[in-house]
């Protein structure tokens, strides 16, 4: 899955004089398509950065998960922080690198052109959930699981109208072929939507975070994998983390 750094010295005079590394390392990221926006930003630039390899695959944390219990090899993963403690408490993956990178807020994507929502208060928002002629979502994702909760807090379960998906392409499928007019997703998931924009987020009262963890496999040797995690949590690199709909954790 790596390729290990190889490092040679040899000795002139009284002089010891380091020689650049043989070949780089290969980094094997899964990760929640939450944090895919960011990661697919700042990826390349750490490459050009240390030469090592960044290779990605993302879907949902809970999906994520139960790969990584079933044996696909990784490097490092970034899901939501329940996940990452069950890892960490099987020894899957090492405590100290434990680190949460960023957060986001739950948004209603529309398709493009569509008037914005009013989600001003919780009254107006419970309204606009109401009227819409079908909502779309991922149950088994961190969102989805979310907005039931939301929902069924605020009384009105039982008087939305929805339309099940079983992953994020699915839900922009069905807001931007118009089989649903909303979808509740992550903001850092619906900004990069094409033919979709955000139409509003959930009322302060109810918002809902969702937090990205990151941690490193016990098994992985070297230093590649906590170095991309480093560069992630980088100060210079928080205006993408911004531009990506997310924010630093606070």
């Amino acid at each position: 899955m790596r390729t290990a750094l190889l490092y040679m010295s040899v000795i002139v005079g009284s002089a010891l004089l380091p020689a650049h590394p043989a070949a780089a390392d290969e980094v094997r990221v899964l990760s929640s398509v939450g944090i895919k926006a960011v990661v697919e930003a700042l990826a390349p630039q750490f490459e050009k950065a240390t030469k090592h390899k960044v290779t990605t695959v993302f879907d949902l944390s809970a999906t994520v998960k139960k790969n990584i219990d079933s044996g696909a090899p990784f490097d490092i993963a970034i899901l939501t922080p329940a996940l990452i403690d069950d890892l960490i408490a099987k020894g899957t993956i090492v405590s100290a690198s434990r680190t949460v990178v960023a957060r986001v807020g739950l948004g209603l994507m529309t398709r493009a052109g569509a008037k914005k929502l009013d989600v001003s208060t919780v009254d107006t928002f419970k309204k606009t959930l109401v009227d819409a002629n079908a909502i779309t979502f991922v149950p088994a994702g961190a969102s989805g699981v979310a907005f039931l909760a939301t929902v069924k807090k605020l009384g009105i379960a039982d008087m939305i109208k929805t339309k099940q998906a079983a992953s994020g392409d699915e839900v922009n499928a069905n807001v931007t072929g118009g089989a649903a007019d909303i979808a509740i997703l992550p903001v850092s998931e619906i900004l990069p939507v094409k033919g979709a924009q955000l139409g509003g987020v959930f009322p302060a009262d109810v918002q809902t975070f969702v937090v990205m963890t990151a941690g490193v496999n016990a098994k992985t040797r070297g230093t590649a994998a906590q170095e991309f995690v480093s560069f992630l949590m980088k100060p210079a690199n928080d205006a993408v983390i911004r531009e990506k709909g997310m924010e630093r954790p606070k």
